[in-house]
């Protein structure tokens, strides 16, 4: 089976999603900068805190954003939420991960088959990724605290 890397628009799609989460959520916008490919000799893209979703159908690989404690808790509070425990960090990244599998559903279509989000802390591993291709990273900043979300999908021509 062939598979194709992400292109311009495709990359657009996400950095766009990521920009109206914070937007939407928070009423703050976050300063999404510009996509690049992480290399081999990169170290994985890989922060306090990391909510995954793996794709398949016409598609194989992953979408990760990973966050630091401090945005998280600033994200959590500017929602109105008044815990801030390591459980409701852990579902933040999640959901924030599970969005923007939503936006590349709609952008990709029906055949992009998503997995629940799954969060892991700093502590355990990235898991091994299924994508030959390079991974994406979109840095953003929001408030005075950096993420990345990175894109890691094959799409099948």
């Amino acid at each position: 089976m062939n598979f194709r890397a992400l292109n311009h628009e495709d990359i657009e799609v996400f950095s766009e999603a990521i920009s109206a989460f914070f937007l939407n959520m928070t009423h703050e916008s976050a300063v999404v900068r510009t996509a690049y490919l992480l290399d081999g000799s990169s170290a994985p893209l890989w922060s306090d805190f990391n909510g995954m979703i793996d794709v398949s159908g016409g598609f194989r690989g992953s979408i990760t954003f990973s966050a630091p404690h401090g945005m998280l808790s600033q994200v959590l509070q500017a929602i109105g939420e008044r815990e801030h425990s390591v459980d409701r960090c852990l579902d933040v990244v999640g959901e924030i991960a599970n969005m923007m599998s939503g936006r590349a559903r709609r952008h990709f279509g029906e055949e992009l088959a998503i997995s629940p989000p799954s969060a892991r802390l700093r502590t355990l591993p990235p898991s091994v990724p299924r994508a030959t291709g390079v991974p994406f990273a979109i840095p953003l900043r929001w408030r005075t605290h950096e993420a990345n979300l990175v894109v890691h999908l094959d799409i099948r021509r």
